[in-house]
């Protein structure tokens, strides 16, 4: 794909160019007096270029889309009979081989002379095919440029235009994040269905115990497996319960003090730094808490006699409450300063002093976001997984002990699907069930927090 870079940077010099002979088109039909167009010169120039840009940018797409799977086809068609008649499982490793001899990949066995034969014209039709991109994607750009080039006219409505594609391009961008939804709600739906076929849904809500192992095969020794999730519950509520006692109280007094107290200069200084904790990744946070905070409770715990679990769920909460304090900042800061002036101005005119304004006053109307802001932080917390995985640990203990080692959903889904897995097995199906159960949780933490803010800004408008 070393070509896709080089013809972008093709076909955008040729949009900018575009636009600028549809600005130079423009001032010529209309004689140098912009008052005879119908729209500004810049609009016709962004038709042209519109015009330059997506019917190029279509055709990309859908080449690069389908291009894989039409050659695998004709690769796989030229292969001898009894290659094409193995498995699907077999015959992708087949494929994935040739793949890999093309690509200069390690591949799994020493490659035959049908495999190098094969190898040979799949990158032969790989470099046909990227040829053919090369020029069709060139010409379509050229012609439909220069279709868009001829149609400007002195009362041609570019302006309309340029707002009616803009317009088809925010729909078609909503409806590929709408579809791209309804895709991964159905097929994690989907794949739980056929995992409680297999183990009983009230088994799977209330059992006691987690222990997903089992055998994939008749002739394979393995446990018969144990899908209670209740342990996984507890564990994600525990460290969600410990992150947010950290992060509410310090979130909420941060954002009490830049919105109330914090003179300007301050506050253009404060807030940044604070909000550059929302910008370190989730495995730093990890490292952390894995290399720092753990040790430290536990050489804390045991110099006050305390048995502390080297992976506890103590430290994933406090390092997961530290990482959300910005979160919760930002939002109720944004809420308190959202409070109308004259509340706090009439409260002063009462005699009221600062505290008591901001106790009396602007928390008791401040209140529903600020609760939206902590539902939607519990939402994240719940569904962080690196600071969990490399703090709190993989056991599956029913515990309310912080000094334990737990264990959450999410890090029982990235468990179960590590590696290679058979997606026929409830061990592996066990994971979009426990994703299901998740986006359920999530999903109505989200519209109770927006329902209240909602509420909120309807009363305040």
């Amino acid at each position: 794909m070393t070509q896709t870079p080089i013809l972008l940077v093709l076909l955008l010099a040729l949009t900018s160019a575009a636009y600028y002979f549809g600005c130079k088109r423009a001032f010529r039909v209309a004689d140098g007096k912009i008052r005879k167009l119908h729209s500004l010169p810049g609009y016709y120039g962004l038709y042209v270029a519109l015009w330059a840009a997506l019917p190029a940018l279509l055709i990309l797409c859908a080449w690069l889309l389908f291009q894989g799977s039409i050659i695998t086809r004709m690769v796989v068609s030229s292969l001898p009979d009894a290659i094409q008649q193995l498995g699907p499982d077999r015959l992708n490793l087949v494929v994935n081989d040739i793949r890999n001899l093309v690509s200069g990949n390690i591949v799994s066995g020493e490659p035959d002379a049908i495999m190098l034969a094969a190898a040979d014209y799949y990158r032969g039709l790989l470099s046909v095919s990227r040829n053919m991109l090369f020029a069709i994607v060139l010409v379509v750009a050229g012609l439909s440029g220069w279709y868009g080039y001829s149609k400007i006219r002195v009362q041609h409505r570019a302006r309309n235009g340029v707002e009616s594609i803009i317009n088809w391009l925010l729909v078609a961008c909503s409806t590929v994040a709408i579809l791209t939804t309804v895709g991964i709600v159905l097929s994690v739906l989907f794949e739980s269905i056929r995992f409680f076929q297999s183990v009983p849904i009230t088994e799977f809500l209330f059992g006691l115990e987690w222990s997903p192992q089992i055998a994939l095969r008749a002739d394979q020794a393995g446990s018969s497996g144990a899908f209670g999730a209740v342990p996984l519950f507890a564990g994600t509520l525990l460290i969600t319960f410990i992150a947010m006692t950290v992060a509410v109280p310090i979130g909420l007094m941060s954002a009490l003090y830049l919105a109330e107290y914090a003179s300007a200069r301050v506050r253009a200084i404060a807030k940044p730094l604070l909000e550059v904790l929302a910008g370190i990744p989730t495995v730093v946070y990890g490292f952390f808490a894995a290399l720092t905070v753990a040790p430290f409770i536990r050489e804390s715990g045991g110099f006050l006699g305390l048995d502390v679990a080297s992976e506890s769920a103590l430290a994933a909460g406090l390092v997961m409450g530290m990482m959300i304090i910005p979160f919760v900042s930002s939002l109720s800061d944004d809420v308190i300063n959202a409070v109308p002036q004259s509340l706090r101005e009439g409260a002063y005119g009462m005699g009221a002093t600062s505290s008591e304004t901001i106790r009396r006053v602007i928390l008791p109307a401040a209140l529903p976001g600020i609760v939206g802001a902590i539902l939607l932080a519990v939402s994240r917390a719940i569904g962080e997984t690196m600071i969990v995985v490399m703090a709190a640990g993989l056991a599956s203990n029913l515990t309310a002990n912080p000094l334990e080692a737990v264990t959450t959903v999410t890090v029982q889904i990235v468990t179960l699907l590590v590696g290679d897995q058979e997606f026929d097995s409830p061990k592996t199906l066990a994971a979009f069930a426990l994703g299901l159960v998740l986006f359920v949780v999530t999903l109505a933490l989200n519209f109770v927090a927006l329902y209240i803010v909602r509420k909120y800004r309807e009363q305040y408008d």
